[in-house]
Formats: C-alpha cells, sequence, structure tokens
C-alpha cells in the first residue's frame, strides 16, 4: 500500500500540470452536469416493513381521491375576545378569509368551510375555528406566489381583528437554513490551519482541496438525483462530513510533507513519502468512514440510505483528492508551503547576494535550544501518570453520560418549532380549543376480509363497511387515552373503511406511544370477531414506527460497523487489543455525547445559551447519525495518531518511545485536526433550524471527547499500561492477515539526501 502510494504521490507531483487539468475537467464536468440535470424529486418518506407504511399504502390503493399527495395548510382562527367564531360579524370575516384563501393561489385545489361541518371544525366553546387548504403540489413544489398569498390572506384577518395562525406542510419554513454556520466553520479552520502551518500557502491548501471534493461531491448527487431518487435534502450530510474530513485529509498530507521536507528530503521525495505514510492512513481512515456511512442501509428507511451512500461517496471523492490533487498543488509550491520562519533553507536554485545574505545572518544567530513540543510534554506525562490520566478521563466522561439513561427519542413537529413561528402558534391554537391531541390524529384503516381464512379482501356495500367500521370505532373508544373516534368514511368499492381517533394527549408524549401499542393489541383481538384486517396509520403512528425502527436497527448497525472497523484496523496495526480499545473508546466518547445532548435538549441545560426554544424529545434520526458520523471521524484520529505510533515501533522503537513519537508529529497535527471539526460542525449550533442545531452540537461535542479525552488521554495511558502486549497479534492470524505496509517499512530505505548548500533553490 506505502509503496504505490508513495509512486502515485511522486507521479502527481511531477504531473502537476497534468494532474491539476484532469481535477479540473473533473469538476467542471460534474457542475455543468449538475446544471443540466433535470429537477430533483421531492422528498418521499417510506418505512418497509411497519404496519403505519402498509396502512398509508392501503389508503393510496382504495382511496386514491383522497390520497392525494398534495400539501395542505391549516388555518387556524380565533374570535376576538368576548365573541364568537358564530357572531355575525365574526362570521363574515372568517368567511371572507376563507374565500380569500380559495382564489389566491393557482395551486390551491380547495378549501374547507368550516361552517359546514362545525361539529368537527368549531370548538365546544365557539371561540376557535379551523380550515384546511388543499393544494394541488406536493409540499416542496409550493411556489412563493402561493406562500405569499396565503401571508397576505392571513394579515388581512388579522387586520380585521381576528387571531389567525396556520399550520401544516403549506407553509413556509421560518427556521431554514441560512449557510451562516457552513461560512463561520471555514473561517475558524482558516485560522486554526494559519496557526498551526504558519503559512497562508500550507493553510491555503486544505481548504480549497476541501470545497473542491465537496463540490464535485454534491455536484454528482445533484446530477444523479433524478436517476437514483436523491432529493435535496440528501446532500445535506454530504456537505456536512465531506467539508469536515476533506480538511483533515488533506492537512495530514501537507504535514506529512513539511516533517520530510524538514529531514532533508528532496520536495519529490517528501511528496512521495508523505502520500505513502501519510496518505495510507487517509485511505483507511477514508474506509472506516466510509463503512459507518454505507452502513446506514442496515436500518432500511430509503431516505436514511439515500443520505449515507451520498456522503459515503463525498468521503471517497476527498480520499482521492488527497492522495493525488494535495500532492500536484505541493508541486507548485514546494518552498512556500513551509513556515515562513527558515524557508530559504529548502532552496534548490542558486540564491541571490540578498538571499545569501539573509541565509547568512539565520545562521550567525546563537542556535536556540529546542524544547520538546506540547505533544511530547504531554506523552512524557501520560505515560509517568498512566492510572491517574486513565481514571480521570473514563469517570469524567462516565459521569457526562448518566443523562443518556433517560435519552427519549421523537420525531420534531410544529409543537417543537420557536414561539415565535405561526406554526407553533397555530399548534397552540389547537391544543387549547380542541384538546392536546388534535394535532396528532391517528387513522384506522379498516378492510373487510373473507372468512375463508386465507386473508383475501371481501367486497361488500359501502354501508356495509361503515357499519363494520363504526362497530370496530366504538371498541376502539373504549381504549384508555381515546378523547373521541370519528364516523367511519367507506370507499366506493365497499370493501374497506376509515375512521379517525383523536387521543387525549399530544402526539410527542409518551402516552400516546403507549395508545398506539393498545389501539394494535385491540385491533389484532377485533380482527378474528369482524373479519376485518384493521392497521393503525396516520403522521404520529408513522412517526413512531420511525422511532422504533431505528431503535431496533441500532445494535445491528453497531455491531457492523464496529465489526468491520474492527477487522481494517487489525489490518491496519496488526494488534488485536489496538482496535479493541478502539472500539470501546469511541462507545464511552459516544454515551458521553449522548448525554450532553439530552442534558441540553431535553432537559433544558442552558437552553438560553444554545437558544432552544422548546426542550423536548431528541430527534430519533440523532444517535445514529451521531454514531455514524463520530464513529468514522474517532477511527480518523485513532488511524492518524496510533498509525505514526505504530511506524515507531515497527522501526525498532521501544513502546514508550513510539508513544512519544507519535505524539511528537502527530498530535499537534490531530488537535488541530479536532479543532477544525469542532468548528466546522460548532457553526451549525448559530443556525435556526433544531435539528440542524442539535446535530452540530452532538457532532462537535462527540468530537471534543473523542479527540481529546478518549485519543489524547486514555489511548496513551492504555499503551502505557500494556507495553509491548499492545501490539500483540497471534501468529496464526499474523499469517492470514493481508499485510498493507501502512507504516511505510518498504520505503524505510530512502533516507535524506545530503545536499550542500549550493544546491538549495527558492522554488514556488
Amino acid at each position: 500500500m506505502a509503496t504505490f502510494l508513495s509512486k502515485l504521490g511522486r507521479l502527481a507531483f511531477r504531473r502537476k500540470g497534468v494532474t491539476l487539468l484532469l481535477w479540473l475537467l473533473v469538476f467542471v464536468g460534474t457542475g455543468v452536469a449538475a446544471s443540466s440535470a433535470p429537477a430533483p424529486p421531492a422528498d418521499t418518506f417510506s418505512m418497509p416493513g411497519t404496519e403505519s407504511q402498509e396502512a398509508f399504502d392501503l389508503l393510496t390503493e382504495k382511496f386514491p381521491d383522497a390520497s392525494v399527495d398534495g400539501a395542505t395548510a391549516r388555518v387556524v382562527v380565533r374570535a376576538p375576545e368576548g365573541t364568537k367564531v358564530t357572531t355575525p360579524a365574526t362570521r363574515t370575516e372568517v368567511e371572507r378569509l376563507v374565500t380569500e384563501l380559495g382564489v389566491s393561489s393557482p395551486q390551491v385545489a380547495g378549501v374547507a368551510d368550516p361552517y359546514e361541518s362545525p361539529a368537527v371544525s368549531i370548538s365546544e366553546d365557539g371561540t376557535t375555528a379551523y380550515t384546511v387548504v388543499t393544494y394541488k403540489v406536493p409540499a416542496a413544489e409550493v411556489d412563493d406566489e402561493a406562500h405569499d398569498a396565503l401571508d397576505d390572506a392571513t394579515e388581512q384577518a388579522r387586520e380585521a381583528g381576528l387571531t389567525v395562525e396556520a399550520g401544516g406542510d403549506a407553509v413556509k419554513i421560518e427556521q431554514a437554513m441560512g449557510g451562516t454556520g457552513e461560512q463561520l466553520g471555514v473561517l475558524v479552520s482558516a485560522f486554526v490551519l494559519v496557526l498551526t502551518f504558519g503559512s497562508m500557502i500550507a493553510a491555503g491548501m486544505p481548504l480549497i482541496t476541501a470545497l473542491i471534493g465537496v463540490g464535485i461531491g454534491i455536484s454528482g448527487i445533484t446530477a444523479l438525483g433524478s436517476t437514483f431518487g436523491l432529493s435535496g435534502t440528501t446532500s445535506t450530510l454530504a456537505m456536512m462530513i465531506g467539508l469536515a474530513v476533506g480538511i483533515d485529509y488533506a492537512l495530514f498530507i501537507v504535514s506529512r510533507f513539511r516533517a520530510e521536507r524538514a529531514e532533508g528530503r528532496t520536495p519529490e521525495e517528501a511528496a512521495g513519502r508523505a502520500v505513502g505514510t501519510a496518505g495510507s492512513a487517509v485511505v483507511f481512515a477514508g474506509l472506516t468512514v466510509i463503512v459507518a456511512l454505507a452502513g446506514l442501509a442496515v436500518v432500511n428507511i430509503p431516505m436514511l440510505t439515500k443520505m449515507g451512500l451520498a456522503a459515503a461517496g463525498t468521503v471517497a471523492v476527498a480520499v482521492l483528492v488527497a492522495i493525488t490533487l494535495v500532492p500536484a498543488l505541493l508541486g507548485l509550491a514546494p518552498v512556500k508551503v513551509m513556515a515562513r520562519r527558515g524557508r530559504l533553507r529548502y532552496a534548490v536554485k542558486p540564491l541571490s547576494d540578498r538571499q545569501r545574505r539573509r541565509a547568512a545572518r539565520h545562521e550567525a544567530k546563537p542556535a536556540r535550544r529546542t524544547r520538546p513540543n506540547l505533544g511530547t510534554r504531554w506523552a512524557r506525562y501520560v505515560l509517568r501518570h498512566p492510572v491517574v490520566v486513565l481514571l480521570v478521563g473514563v469517570i469524567g466522561l462516565g459521569t457526562v453520560a448518566v443523562p443518556a439513561a433517560s435519552l427519549e427519542l421523537g420525531l420534531p413537529g410544529e409543537g417543537q418549532m420557536s414561539t415565535q413561528t405561526t406554526q407553533r402558534k397555530a399548534y397552540d391554537l389547537l391544543s387549547e380549543s380542541f384538546g392536546p391531541g388534535f394535532n396528532g390524529p391517528l387513522t384506522i384503516t379498516v378492510q373487510t376480509v373473507s372468512a375463508d381464512g386465507t386473508g383475501a379482501t371481501s367486497a361488500g356495500t359501502p354501508a356495509d363497511a361503515r357499519r363494520t367500521g363504526d362497530e370496530i370505532g366504538k371498541a376502539l373508544a373504549r381504549t384508555p387515552g381515546v378523547a373521541s373516534v370519528s364516523p367511519a368514511t367507506a370507499n366506493k368499492a365497499g370493501d374497506t373503511a376509515i375512521l379517525t381517533v383523536v387521543p387525549t394527549t399530544g402526539p410527542t408524549e409518551k402516552k400516546t406511544e403507549e395508545l398506539v401499542h393498545a389501539l394494535r393489541d385491540t385491533a389484532d383481538d377485533l380482527e378474528r370477531s369482524t373479519a376485518s384486517r384493521i392497521l393503525v396509520t396516520g403522521q404520529t403512528a408513522m412517526f413512531i414506527d420511525f422511532s422504533q425502527t431505528l431503535d431496533d436497527a441500532l445494535l445491528p448497525y453497531l455491531a457492523l460497523v464496529v465489526g468491520l472497523a474492527f477487522l481494517l484496523l487489525m489490518v491496519v496495526f496488526r494488534s488485536v487489543l489496538v482496535p479493541l480499545k478502539a472500539a470501546l473508546g469511541f462507545l464511552l466518547s459516544v454515551a458521553a455525547a449522548l448525554g450532553a445532548v439530552v442534558a441540553v435538549f431535553q432537559w433544558g441545560w442552558l437552553a438560553d445559551v444554545f437558544g432552544i426554544d422548546a426542550p423536548g424529545p431528541i430527534m430519533s434520526t440523532m444517535p445514529i447519525f451521531m454514531i455514524g458520523v463520530v464513529f468514522g471521524l474517532a477511527m480518523d484520529y485513532e488511524v492518524f495518531l496510533v498509525s505514526r505510533m505504530r511506524e515507531s515501533y515497527a522501526h525498532g522503537a521501544r513502546p514508550g518511545e513510539a508513544v512519544v513519537d507519535g505524539f511528537r508529529y502527530g498530535g499537534r497535527v490531530v488537535g488541530a485536526a479536532a479543532v477544525i471539526m469542532m468548528s466546522v460542525f460548532s457553526g451549525f449550533i448559530v443556525e435556526d433550524n433544531d435539528f440542524v442545531k442539535m446535530i452540530g452540537f452532538a457532532l462537535a461535542i462527540a468530537v471534543l471527547f473523542d479527540a481529546f479525552v478518549v485519543r489524547m488521554a486514555i489511548v496513551p495511558a492504555l499503551f502505557a499500561l500494556l507495553g509491548r502486549s499492545a501490539w500483540w497479534l497471534p501468529k496464526w492470524l499474523d499469517r492470514i492477515l493481508p499485510r498493507v505496509d501502512v507504516e511505510g517499512e518498504r520505503l524505510a530505505g530512502t533516507q535524506p539526501a545530503a545536499r550542500s548548500p549550493r544546491e538549495n533553490t527558492l522554488v514556488g
């Protein structure tokens, strides 16, 4: 591996013009393909194998007229204080609003008149009513004109003295990402890179190559969107993770190049060795990230699978960019990439008189005693006090992880939006006037089946289907937690009926989840006595099934990614204990990160600091996303830091010396990489969207725990305690595992070339 990558790095360095041209063609080509590709499909949400999805598919088949995918807006109206919506003057204004909503936009399909069904659409006290606006197009296709028309109609009603708010997927989302997070992350990353390298050129390379890699990845996703059903949101994870790893991978290559140049190697030799050693670590680190992201397919939710695969593809592009484009850019500026101070040492063209005088003055200065860097001093401290460091790290993370035991999962709805949004205001108005369960109704489908036990559909008359549905509705109404059950509605074929169950509790409450399970248990008993097939669905039930699906998939997903990564790391490090402690350390850092997320976003600790309006259940997708992303990044730090230890150990260093060498050469770079990752993810905390804010916080805090507590403290402490045992590998396993030479043992024979001052040049 190291030999092949070294040759690749030298080739890219020598043929820098051709390499840059090829990447430019790829960048432009994917951009053109993305701009000319058909519009990506709208977001679709499905959960194969769940009862709610089965019922939804049944509704689409049996009630084609009612199962239109058009967007809806639920407009809630409250009469002025002291009056009711049935008061003549107020009714006139409400009817004017309904009329205006119906003609406001050509995308509107229809508007329900609340006075036609007052028992359903008007509250018992008569102060509040609501109407539903149905659109001809899905939510993603509702245009700005329709959004503005809805806003104008509601504003006119407010001017007439009514309290009017709107919710539903047709209402413009006020909590949208503004791009501020990415900009802040890039700015902080640039600052950290300048501090790390002391060179604007060296700092710019990781940023430029990362942006190129992300640009190619996102353009590729857009170009293939219509072919593979990749919606616009599929690229969200790809952008976040691609930017972070793209910067880090290039950072490691550039850093190793500078280290090789400092040891006296020529620019081409340094590029070859940098790609052969650090590049090998990049390849295997990238593989672990790809495994973690592609492993999302085991959850069996198409949306997550597409997001994971798209992000994995972007990471693969980042790896290719790091091992080919980065050495080509180094070929353009092999001297200016070095720190500004002492840059003349690396020149190979004849120096000018002025440059020789500067070099002479620099050499004439008294030699300063070089102090061990911070990484070296820290490693030596850990080697002297391994037990103390280990206990402090493990106990500290364990304490932070305690709140994770109270983790409650759910999906965000209008009830978790900011109290300043019209969606949240409409949600609260409906809860106050119609009950908390009104915002999360459940849909029951009742399909009549033959009594012969085959399960075949038994068609009858609509009246028969309604009668069966009403009978089942009366039985379900006796279930604790049910506020009301609507009369049944039958389809034209007379084989299926639907009815609506309104819970007594809100859609995100635990009791509502218990009610869904209780209704399904009752339905199982009723199916035998009524010769029916009864299914529970609706948005609330789908959210509950979604959370359950993710919960069931968590352990298989962990087993898959940890198992595959364990094998990869065992091949890389020729050890059993190194990958084992890497996996255990990852689990500890993830548990601590989940504990911090629960404390802030669920319990509300420091909610004002992070701008959280409504603490509540943790987004169901967040833990599995965090596990996938953080596992890949944790293995990055493990590979980059420990591979340098392994390289030193393979070249004859004692275990303690190997740990010190790993931190001497890799500690500062890994620390900088972690700070960059944290800055990229922390930038998303300032966004208004609560889910984006939660993901940004979770990933940033997880990187903090994993990089600085697990990899920088617990890992070297364990190495100090294990000694040579850390590198133990059974002989039979050593014989069957492939040898990939990540440490560059076959490159060890390439010694630094001795050069005279006349050979120095100033290139780049």
